[in-house]
């Protein structure tokens, strides 16, 4: 059943949270909630005094009355805003963060496990690894998820076990009244296992204003292999604060692809990769093309623990009109990481004299056998490039486009799957057209 408080967000969780302790669950469950909400409620929603949050007020989102544990209905549903032209793929649909098994395609695969996350409890690795390690981040919206989930998807790829098509998870966000979903999932990769899994972000057409905190912990044991697809074509009533906490085991290999198209109106993207063992290699790639009066905001953390690990990051910004793109990008490299080889790279593109960027790529070293890079680019729009190109004759919207895609092509052509990355190539060309 739906609640609904006339108060602040702040008020409304902590009226929720006091019905949530009548939910049937283990009781492990229910300490874990229990001592997250006490953290929350300690510390309450960041201000732009708390420096992680300096450039991301999110008071107007927490300043307003939701709906919180929407009661979804799945009648004219169109997921067509989600198709990746090409892409041949299992299908998981979350609505408001319910999974929706009617709108969901799994052939079956042995060894592979996909379930909502209130069906997982007795599941080992949902015991292992549940609320291990996002949690011990310092970011207050994964104590709230933790205190307050009640949706979302466990995903458990076994041994050995190479998922044969990419997974492709569908966030829809649909209601006609405002509301504050959670969602949680969980994604553990066994000993040597494969997974290419894309998630889209979509809003269905009259869907109120709503405001989404998802928290995701993917584990990846010894050679296990992941790719992973964040794909934002939501619409401008839709708000998002992620939180993707990646814990890689010995001669993993995990490749995260974010991609931020125009549409919703706020995302804060927290992606923390914690390589805690040899011989771990992550890849973080980052697409931000921004418009309106649109807000980005990805922060990374890539935490080096152990010796002869590697890591490489490249964001790029294009924030056009009057919207704002935020990059803080955070390596550290511990005194047992010897031999580590860190790269880091942020380049932005402003379109527009009322556009934004704010920038802050971070490397601290306390290992002294490494080898480490990161820098940052700042520019505009080349007008003489534009110039050049219209002087032979093409028209200055596909002059525009042309120079957008040299400048985002080093991202994109590391895309491992073609189908995704001409998608993605596409939206941009797409979004730029609008102007």
């Amino acid at each position: 059943m739906s609640t609904t408080v006339a108060a602040s967000l702040y008020q409304q969780v902590i009226t929720s949270f006091n019905a949530l302790e009548t939910i049937p669950e283990p009781a492990s469950l229910t300490a874990m909630r229990q001592t997250a909400f006490a953290r929350f409620e300690k510390e309450g929603f960041p201000t732009v005094k708390n420096e992680e949050w300096k450039y991301t007020n999110i008071h107007s989102l927490t300043n307003k009355n939701y709906v919180l544990n929407t009661d979804v209905s799945i009648d004219d549903i169109d997921l067509s805003k989600a198709d990746i032209p090409g892409l041949d793929a299992h299908r998981v649909v979350l609505v408001n963060g319910q999974y929706v098994l009617a709108f969901s395609s799994l052939e079956d695969e042995i060894g592979l496990v996909v379930k909502p996350i209130e069906d997982a409890h007795t599941e080992p690795n949902f015991q292992k690894h549940y609320a291990q390690h996002a949690d011990k981040s310092d970011n207050v919206f994964v104590q709230l998820n933790t205190a307050l989930q009640t949706a979302g998807v466990y995903i458990s790829v076994a041994k050995n076990k190479v998922v044969q098509k990419p997974i492709h998870i569908v966030h829809v966000a649909s209601s006609e009244a405002s509301f504050f979903a959670q969602t949680r999932n969980l994604i553990v990769l066994e000993q040597n296992a494969e997974v290419e899994i894309v998630e889209s972000f979509i809003t269905l057409e009259g869907t109120a204003n709503n405001l989404n905190n998802k928290v995701t912990e993917i584990v990846l044991n010894e050679q296990a292999k992941m790719q992973h697809y964040y794909l934002q074509v939501s619409e401008a009533a839709s708000n998002y604060l992620h939180h993707t906490e990646i814990y890689q085991m010995q001669h993993s290999l995990y490749n995260n692809y974010n991609c931020n198209l125009p549409g919703a109106s706020f995302v804060r993207h927290n992606i923390n990769v914690r390589l805690d063992a040899e011989q771990v290699e992550s890849h973080l790639y980052g697409i931000n093309l921004t418009s309106g009066r649109q807000f980005v905001d990805n922060h990374t953390i890539v935490d080096h623990m152990r010796p002869h690990c590697e890591s490489y990051e490249w964001y790029k910004n294009i924030p056009q009109d009057e919207s704002t793109a935020v990059f803080n990008g955070k390596i550290f490299v511990r005194e047992d990481a010897q031999k580590t080889n860190a790269f880091q790279q942020n380049n932005n593109m402003l379109i527009g004299d009322k556009s934004t960027v704010f920038t802050k790529p971070q490397l601290e070293i306390f290992a002294d056998d490494v080898k480490c890079s990161h820098g940052c680019t700042m520019g505009q729009f080349d007008d003489e490039a534009l110039f050049y190109l219209r002087a032979r004759g093409i028209g200055e919207e596909s002059a525009r486009i042309l120079l957008v895609h040299a400048f985002a092509f080093d991202v994109t052509s590391r895309f491992s799957n073609e189908n995704v990355r001409t998608y993605v190539e596409e939206l941009v060309a797409a979004g730029l057209e609008k102007k």
